[in-house]
């Protein structure tokens, strides 16, 4: 079990603070290996927290029962997930197993533990196929699962309901809309577009292939994202859902013509049907307006600097190749 390095503050003198505003507070991050948590370290660290890394398989019970009890946080942040919404389709069940029975395991042992809060990272996907007269979507839009993950994310979210209600575990809910940045898989749009860049680069290929270019989305840096989660760890209101979002939506052909513009050499887009999903959601913007009345949070980082640092990190790692 690795321990991230922060602060060192005495345990029982630290749960006995009242804020979760205080510097020092032990802050549990399921899935911190993944794109988000290394970034949510990252600014838990920089804002004086304990950041807590278990190295447990949510969805092995036993070990995350003993992590949580010798670990003994204040605050949980979950973001362990299956988040490939595409590969949802191939492989429902073991998505189904991460999301659901995982978060019910994160959500024992933070209760057994006795952290005060528990941060449970969602999805927009919830929110399924809507239509131009429904956006933005705020928190009171009706949930309608389309995908194998998004109804995986909906499950968890009735856990987190539960939990609350019937423990008394205050659980808040975070529904992230889509987010990008630097360290990203290829297996979410605009990174992978960008890796497609930094290989025809490479290779000399003069096209790049892309799936669905009409889309639509709702895009906010990581690190931006990151934000909002520790605002609202310290200041939403128990048991509330809220959106993460720009509020802004951009269509797919804006980002890939963006990354284009930022090649090195002229490259053109090369549409490809193996790259579109069964179901694609056409259009989500969200409404960010509950986020921002809360914690005062507003986006930072312009999508120009997002993209030029995720081709940045491509390029890196086919450097190191």
């Amino acid at each position: 079990m690795h321990v991230s390095a922060g602060p060192r503050v005495d345990g029982d003198a630290q749960r006995q603070r009242t804020s979760l505003n205080d510097p020092g507070v032990r802050a549990l991050v399921t899935g911190a290996g993944g794109f988000v948590g290394p970034h949510l370290v990252a600014h838990l660290e920089a804002e004086g927290d304990v950041a807590l890394c278990p190295e447990t398989d949510i969805t092995d019970r036993e070990s995350l029962l003993g992590a949580f009890a010798d670990l003994k946080p204040d605050v949980v942040y979950h973001l362990a997930a299956q988040a490939d919404v595409g590969g949802s389709w191939d492989h429902p069940l073991d998505t189904l197993r991460v999301n659901v029975e995982g978060t019910l395991n994160v959500l024992d042992a933070a209760r057994r533990a006795g952290a005060r809060r528990v941060l449970a990272v969602n999805s927009a996907d919830v929110y399924g196929v809507v239509e131009e007269d429904e956006l933005p979507l705020s928190e009171h839009a009706e949930i309608r699962p389309t995908s194998p993950y998004a109804a995986s994310k909906a499950a968890a979210e009735m856990l987190c309901i539960q939990a609350t209600r019937g423990y008394g575990l205050d659980v808040v809910r975070a529904r992230s809309f889509n987010h990008l940045g630097p360290g990203q898989s290829d297996r979410f749009v605009a990174s992978a577009i960008a890796h497609r860049i930094v290989e025809s680069e490479t290779s000399g290929a003069d096209s790049v292939r892309i799936g669905n270019l009409d889309a639509r989305r709702d895009f906010t840096d990581v690190r931006d994202v990151v934000r909002a989660y520790r605002l609202l760890m310290t200041s939403a209101r128990p048991g509330e859902v809220y959106n993460v979002c720009s509020g802004v939506d951009r269509a797919i052909r804006e980002i890939a013509d963006m990354l284009i513009g930022l090649a090195r050499r002229p490259l053109s887009l090369d549409p490809d049907p193996d790259l579109i999903r069964p179901v694609d959601l056409m259009v989500v913007r969200g409404d960010p307006s509950k986020i921002r009345s809360a914690t005062g949070w507003q986006p930072r980082i312009p999508i120009e600097t997002t993209l030029t640092d995720v081709l940045r990190y491509w390029r890196s790692r086919q450097a190191d190749s």
